[in-house]
C-alpha cells in the first residue's frame, strides 16, 4: 500500500501528488490518499475514477479525510500528474438537489427486490458527476444509515465529498438504532421539512 500524505495542501496539490503515486506503480496496488477538506477528496475520487481506480473515501474526523483507491497498475494515461489535476481542480462538485430516502427498499412488489435495487440506487448516487448536497433518511430508511446497513460504505464516501447524511432522530428511537447510528448525524421534523423547502430539487428512490 501507499500513502499519500496531502493533509494541508491546496489544490491541486493533492490531485498532483496522488497522480504521482499511481505513475510509480508496476502492478496491483491501493493508494491511501490523507486530506483535510471535502474539496480535495472530490477532486481525488474524481480523477482516481477517470483513471481506472475502484475508490472508496471516508471522513475520519474533523477535517481529515481517507480516499482509498484500488489500482490494477499504473494509469494508462502519460499525461504529467500536474496537466492531468487542472481538469478536476473543481470549487465544489455538489448542486442544490437533496435526497429524500423513506423506506430501506425501493418500489413495491418483492421486498428482496426492493432492497436490492435501493443499494444500487445509492450506490449510482456515488456515481454522479453533481452531487446531491443533502440526503434525509426517516421511517425506513433511518435503518441504512445504521450499523448492519449494506449500503454504509457508499454513505461514508458521499459524506466525504461534503454531502450531509441526516437521519430522523424519532425514527431511530423507534427502530431502537439510535445507539447505532453509523454515518450522518441525527435530525428532526422541523430540519427535514425546512431541508425540503429549500432545495432546488428532491429526488425520491
Amino acid at each position: 500500500m501507499i500513502t499519500v500524505n496531502a493533509m494541508g495542501d491546496n489544490c491541486p496539490i493533492p490531485v498532483i501528488k496522488t497522480k504521482k503515486a499511481m505513475q510509480t506503480l508496476t502492478g496491483p496496488d491501493t493508494i491511501e490518499v490523507l486530506v483535510d477538506n471535502e474539496i480535495a477528496v472530490q477532486n481525488v475520487s474524481k480523477m482516481a475514477s477517470a483513471q481506472g481506480g475502484q475508490v472508496n473515501a471516508e471522513k475520519l474526523g474533523e477535517k481529515e479525510y481517507k480516499v482509498t483507491i484500488q489500482m490494477q497498475g499504473a494509469p494508462e494515461d502519460s499525461g504529467s500528474a500536474e496537466g492531468s489535476a487542472d481538469a478536476v481542480c473543481a470549487p465544489d462538485q455538489r448542486g442544490s438537489a437533496i435526497v429524500v430516502v423513506s423506506s430501506d427498499r425501493m418500489g413495491s412488489g418483492n421486498d428482496e427486490l426492493g432492497k436490492v435495487l435501493m443499494k444500487g440506487f445509492l450506490f449510482a448516487i456515488t456515481q454522479l458527476d453533481v452531487l446531491p448536497r443533502k440526503m434525509l433518511f426517516y421511517n425506513g430508511g433511518a435503518t441504512l444509515t445504521a450499523k448492519g446497513s449494506d449500503s454504509l460504505e457508499d454513505l461514508k464516501s458521499l459524506e466525504a465529498q461534503g454531502v450531509e447524511i441526516l437521519t430522523c432522530g424519532t425514527c431511530l428511537d423507534y427502530y431502537q438504532l439510535k445507539d447505532k447510528l453509523a454515518v450522518g448525524t441525527v435530525t428532526n421534523m422541523y430540519s427535514i421539512v425546512e431541508a425540503m423547502a429549500e432545495a432546488g430539487k428532491i429526488i425520491r428512490p
